[in-house]
């Protein structure tokens, strides 16, 4: 019984299998029918060709922001793209002769060069400095690539002034304490001139170390290093905290600081670096205002920017030095700048303070009249704030320019 069951069972399925089978094919010989019997369907479209690997590599040619130019080995422009000509290249279809002379080397020697095809001519309307690399692309011809290098060019320039810059900084204090040091050694045996050398070197100390510190904040703004995150601050926080940095300086030098009144202003961003900032500006309006002058700070919000001015009675600044007082290591007039204990950096980190914040330092100034400097910061608020004081351990120190 069970081995008949198990054949029913098996032909019950085969013929489930092949009814099922007949079904598909009634069912496909109906449809084509159908098909014959219906509206002739419409034809199908051809797609359109799309580029080809030469239109391709052709748009990449001109899209490139490199100068490219294909040269015979006779120096002859076979092609190039438009950069090319923007960057002193190839100019009226023919290329520069410093390239054509690489390309020949090329080819001669096989092996890929560097060639300088910044202008001979200063006052040429082109990039100050390029630099392009010469390739082998065999059968006579030789690939140009160039390229405009003036911001490589600048930086490493900046790079250099400013290594520069820090060592004469650096070796002034140095020399100084050296030659104190001997002076207090010969001195032995008077405590008063003992006193007088001991002071001086603190002062060159203090000197230095006002330096090195400012040094470290304008890295940590201008660096990669991450930024502090922006909280709600109280202007009128940082206003009075950076009066109490400068009130002994203030004092010292006979100089009245007025402030107006309160005035509820936020803005985003870091306590510690914008007092750090405004106060750079009070002790740089203070070192350079005469005796018994007055300076004055002043709070306003313009155009949904948020403003904090310093105004000085002092020399003023001249027209071709105002665009020059926010770089490293600037001094309109460096043996003033050295008899207060400026490190020539104070102005450089409000600059870079500002621009951290979405911000900016304006200054009008006039000779004889006084000068005044303007942090100018996006009026806007956010939540979480953050008081000064538990940011003050962060603060850079401050400093004069």
């Amino acid at each position: 019984m069970t081995g008949r069951a198990a054949y029913d069972g098996g032909m019950t399925a085969l013929v489930g299998i092949l009814l099922a089978i007949c079904g598909l094919v009634i069912g496909f010989l109906i449809g084509r029918r159908t098909t014959r019997s219906g509206p002739a369907a419409p034809a199908r479209t051809a797609p359109a060709p799309g580029p080809t690997i030469a239109d391709l590599l052709q748009r990449v040619f001109r899209a490139t922001d490199q100068g490219l130019a294909v040269l015979s080995k006779h120096g002859d422009v076979v092609l190039h793209n438009a950069r090319a000509g923007e960057l002193g290249l190839v100019v009226e279809n023919r290329a520069d002769s410093r390239a054509a002379a690489a390309a020949e080397q090329v080819q001669r020697r096989g092996n890929p060069v560097a060639v300088d095809l910044s202008p001979l001519d200063r006052r040429a309307r082109r990039p100050s400095a390029v630099l392009a690399q010469v390739r082998p692309l065999g059968d006579g011809f030789a690939m140009v690539e160039a390229a405009d290098t003036s911001d490589a060019v600048r930086l490493e320039a900046t790079r250099r002034d400013f290594v520069a810059n820090v060592s004469h900084e650096l070796k002034t204090p140095v020399g100084a304490m050296g030659l104190l040091a001997e002076a207090v050694l010969d001195a032995a045996d008077d405590p008063a001139e003992v006193r007088r050398f001991g002071t001086k070197i603190l002062n060159e100390s203090t000197r230095m170390g006002n330096l090195v510190t400012e040094l470290i904040a304008l890295s940590r703004l201008t660096g990669a290093e991450r930024l502090p995150e922006m909280y709600t601050v109280d202007i009128d926080e940082v206003v009075n905290e950076s009066l109490s940095r400068a009130k002994l300086s203030a004092e010292a030098a006979g100089i009245a600081i007025s402030v107006d009144e309160s005035s509820g202003l936020e803005v985003q961003g870091d306590p510690a670096l914008l007092v750090t900032a405004l106060s750079n500006l009070l002790e740089n309006a203070i070192a350079y205002s005469r005796s018994d002058a007055s300076v004055s700070v002043t709070r306003r919000v313009v155009d949904d920017w948020v403003e904090i001015a310093v105004t000085d009675r002092g020399i003023g600044i001249a027209p071709e030095h105002q665009k020059r007082v926010f770089e490293r290591f600037f001094r309109v007039d460096p043996a003033r700048s050295r008899a207060t204990g400026g490190t020539g950096l104070g102005l450089a980190i409000v600059k870079h303070v500002l621009a951290n914040h979405g911000g900016e330092v304006r200054l009008w100034s006039r000779p004889g009249t006084g000068s005044t400097f303007t942090m100018r910061l996006p009026a806007t608020a956010v939540t979480a704030p953050r008081g000064i004081e538990e940011a003050a351990a962060a603060a850079p120190v401050g400093g004069t320019t």
